[in-house]
């Protein structure tokens, strides 16, 4: 990709990924590192991709890298990013290389981290409305950690005051011309070093006031191992709100939707509900069309009766699923083969008879896990641990099958009332279990949406969000 950018009234976005991961030890550049079915990078450009805000991408990347960005960030799902250009041996210079590179004298333009994947849109606006009233502005939060300054031996020299501390995230916004003549003037002092775009700004032109907007704990930097699986579970976390049915029907509306496991519980919700928003609904399950899940001719002859009925299939949901309650020395070989094959094999089967059906349309692959996954729990250990494995399952399928343009997902409700439920422990409280319709409706969200390699969990609603999965059963 090259061209410049001169349109001074646009708003530009800089992705700062140059960085080679020393301290993440992984072996590959920490912005390549697969989080939730696409890589640093892929996550953090589509935020600026689909923010309003933003008129243009540009990345900066290290050189040896160039060729594996172009691969990772195509013209067609990237339209915004106009540019894929070499940075410099240090963070200040690349900006530097940035600014240069956009020549556009009064454009807003946003630095940001292509490491910190899970930036919010509002903070994204919150910077670009700031720089209507200031030529600087940083994103921070608050230090809950009380900071202490250390000597060269280790010992406390002093500690701050906690209340005027921030902890600095990215994107750090700026009008061009200030930003470029703070490096002019940085660039002519021999002993200049600084570790970010604001510092320069801050030392080189003290006048300049620069305005901090709020950020956010999950706007995270991936620096470590550790924060991989904390970026992780962070996208499961993520708020994911219904949209309403006028608003999906425009995706699915029309739309070919298999769906396996389809006469009861949540499967006969989800085929409830986009026959209500106009897809074209295959409801297969044993006792209604004879289709067995775990057995890979089954499933293969009800796909190609779907493709030969209507042309194509556009997503596959599998929500056919078992619950048997037994301590492990109570199983028998039957309920094994059946739990394993139903919960577990019938996912692998489905995927594969799936898969040259999806390539064909770049549609999207839905397994359902559970609460039960994050924990095992007496009785449980047979359900726990399909759920658990078809959890690592579709982030497996959402990375090996991101070059062939399948998305692939999972829902994880909570109790959930369902005539499977009600078989293993009888009538319960309905106030303590969440209906099948409001787990239809997240499914049903999940595939008019872009997502890939996501766990959506759902939860009752009064349950605090970051209330841990499956804190009770």
């Amino acid at each position: 990709m090259s061209g410049r950018t001169s349109h001074i009234d646009k708003t530009i976005a800089v992705v700062l990924a140059g960085g080679v991961g020393v301290r993440m030890g992984l072996g590959i550049p920490k912005q390549f590192v697969p989080i939730a079915g696409r890589t640093s990078l892929e996550h953090t450009v589509a935020i600026f991709e689909e923010c309003d805000r933003i008129d243009e991408i540009i990345v900066m990347i290290e050189a040896a890298s160039l060729a594996t960005a172009e691969n990772l960030l195509p013209a067609h799902r990237f339209p915004k990013v106009s540019q894929i250009l070499p940075g410099g041996a240090t963070r200040n210079a690349t900006s530097h290389l940035a600014l240069l590179a956009i020549d556009a004298p009064g454009a807003k333009v946003l630095f940001h981290d292509a490491v910190r994947p899970l930036v919010d849109a509002t903070i994204i606006d919150a910077c670009v409305d700031a720089l209507d009233s200031y030529d600087a502005v940083d994103t921070a939060i608050p230090s809950a950690d009380t900071i202490i300054e250390v000597d060269e031996n280790d010992l406390i020299r002093s500690i701050p005051p906690r209340d005027s501390l921030r902890r600095g995230q990215t994107p750090q916004a700026f009008r061009w011309d200030t930003l470029m003549e703070a490096y002019s003037l940085a660039f002519a002092d021999p002993s200049f070093v600084a570790t970010d775009d604001c510092s320069v700004v801050l030392r080189y032109m003290p006048h300049v006031p620069i305005l901090v907007v709020p950020g956010h704990e999950a706007n995270i930097k991936l620096t470590h191992p550790i924060d991989v699986h904390l970026a992780d579970k962070l996208f499961q976390l993520k708020h994911q709100t219904m949209s309403p049915a006028d608003e999906l029907s425009t995706s699915l509306d029309g739309a070919v939707v298999v769906v396996f496991g389809g006469s009861s519980g949540i499967g006969a919700s989800v085929c409830s509900l986009l026959n209500e928003l106009g897809a074209t609904v295959v409801s297969l399950s044993r006792t209604e069309t004879g289709t067995f899940v775990q057995d890979r001719e089954s499933v293969r002859d009800a796909l190609a009766q779907a493709q030969l009925s209507f042309g194509r299939i556009d997503h596959v949901v599998l929500a056919a699923g078992v619950l048997t309650v037994s301590p492990v020395l109570g199983l028998t070989d039957e309920q094994l083969q059946s739990d394993l094959g139903v919960n577990l094999v019938a996912a692998f089967i489905v995927a594969q008879e799936a898969h040259p059906y999806l390539e064909r349309s770049r549609g999207s692959l839905l397994l359902y896990s559970s609460s039960s996954a994050t924990r095992g729990r007496s009785e449980y250990g047979l359900y726990s641990a399909t759920k658990a494995a078809i959890v690592n399952l579709s982030q497996t399928l959402a990375d090996e099958w991101s070059e062939d343009g399948i998305r692939v997902n999972c829902v994880s409700p909570s109790r959930t009332a369902t005539p499977m439920r009600t078989r293993a422990f009888g009538e319960e409280d309905a106030d303590t279990l969440v209906p099948a319709s409001a787990v239809a409706a997240t499914s049903v969200q999940v595939l008019a949406s872009t997502a890939t390699g996501q766990t959506f969990d759902v939860r009752l609603a009064r349950i605090d969000p970051l209330t841990p999965v499956g804190a009770s059963r």
